[in-house]
């Protein structure tokens, strides 16, 4: 089950060639990322108030298009991996036209604020039940 994030990039995330800098398309999945979290339940700063935080552990981006100033961009979000102690999700970043601008991936782990490593099921079952259920299942 996908979302999508809508985004238009500042002019001040644009390089010397006019196009949104590589660095930023990283934070963009990332903004996403905690967006959808929020949709479902899953506040990344309510989880840190309750004692887990979400390392980002590994990120990837893929640049095909370039993507320009003023152009609004959708950002579709999905969680493909999730066992309570790590959850991967992969972005897609739609320029208004269709066309693929980017795509990427981010992992993430569990950890306590001594960065211990915590299983979700155990230290909050609640927001590992709703990770769950977002999971996005293999196409058959």
């Amino acid at each position: 089950m996908s979302y999508i994030y809508k985004r238009r990039p500042n002019y001040y995330e644009t390089d010397m060639m006019g196009i949104v800098h590589h660095s930023n398309y990283i934070r963009y999945f990332e903004e996403a990322r905690i967006a959808y979290m929020r949709s479902f339940g899953c506040d990344v700063l309510e989880m840190e108030k309750l004692g887990v935080i979400i390392p980002n552990v590994d990120a990837y981006a893929k640049y095909i298009i370039p993507v320009k100033f003023g152009e609004d961009v959708d950002i579709k979000v999905g969680l493909t991996t999730f066992n309570g102690t790590r959850m991967e999700y992969t972005f897609t970043v739609y320029r208004q036209d269709g066309s693929i601008a980017a795509t990427g991936h981010t992992m993430h782990c569990f950890v306590k604020s001594d960065f211990r490593p915590v299983s979700l099921k155990k230290a909050l079952p609640e927001h590992y039940t709703k990770l769950l259920e977002k999971l996005e299942k293999p196409e058959q």
